[in-house]
């Protein structure tokens, strides 16, 4: 599958298995392929195929038994806990389905979080909180606290939350699936805009027409990339 640039993520031969009563679960079999700086991939597949294994190892949450992941040309795979942790602070930007927003801190408090983590200036963090709460949408909002704000603003806090480090990838798990169809329909156009202005991203989803906004879609069935396909995708 060709990429759209200088490779973000390289994974090669991944495996990942667990222990079930007396028997070993195979999550990940022999799972490779490279999504390049730039692109937009979401990743689907069945109840039990293997893709939130796969999505923990890309984000960094867990490792695999075998095989090689390379991060912006950090080999991450067999890293110690505390590089993994600096690794997700600094080069991956997680949007999840739940928020998961501080709810007694504002917008800005949230948003402004992970440069705490990396040692980051107090008015450097203000500056930029507040630009990316601009650029999606929020400038007017910096100071509500979650309960203030309705679905889809608690998910753009989310994604400006996820920008703020201006991270190498930007990992989405179903990042629309507590929200209405409009919300939705919002939020996907925000990951449209993100794209275009160059960020990659990989989303999971279980929702066909939601895949079909990416230029890419790698499926998992059994544990095993079934199928690695370029979409018609017209949304620019």
């Amino acid at each position: 599958m060709s990429t759209a640039g200088r490779a973000v993520i390289e994974i090669r031969g991944l495996a990942r298995s667990f222990p079930m009563g007396d028997s070993i679960v195979h999550a990940l079999r022999d799972a490779s392929f490279t999504i390049g700086r730039g692109e937009y991939v979401t990743i689907m597949g069945p109840s039990g195929s293997g893709k939130s294994t796969l999505m923990n190892i890309i984000g960094c949450l867990d490792r695999p038994d075998a095989g090689e992941y390379v991060l912006n040309g950090k080999p991450v795979s067999r890293m110690g806990d505390a590089e993994l942790a600096h690794v997700r602070n600094r080069e991956i930007g997680f949007v999840f389905q739940t928020f998961n927003l501080l709810q007694r801190a504002s917008a800005l408090r949230n948003v402004e979080l992970p440069l705490v983590y990396a040692g980051v200036g107090r008015r450097e963090r203000r500056e930029r909180a507040i630009e990316a709460l601009q650029q999606v949408g929020l400038g007017e909002r910096v100071h509500h606290r979650p309960n203030e704000l309705s679905g889809g603003q608690r998910q753009r806090v989310a994604i400006a939350r996820a920008l703020i480090n201006r991270p190498s990838l930007i990992l989405a798990d179903e990042p629309t699936g507590n929200l209405d169809s409009k919300t939705a329909s919002d939020i996907l156009a925000t990951f449209d805009e993100l794209h275009a202005a160059g960020n990659t991203i990989v989303m999971v989803t279980h929702d066909e027409d939601i895949a079909r906004r990416a230029r890419r879609i790698i499926r998992l069935r059994d544990g095993r990339i079934e199928t690695d396909t370029a979409t018609e995708s017209t949304h620019e």
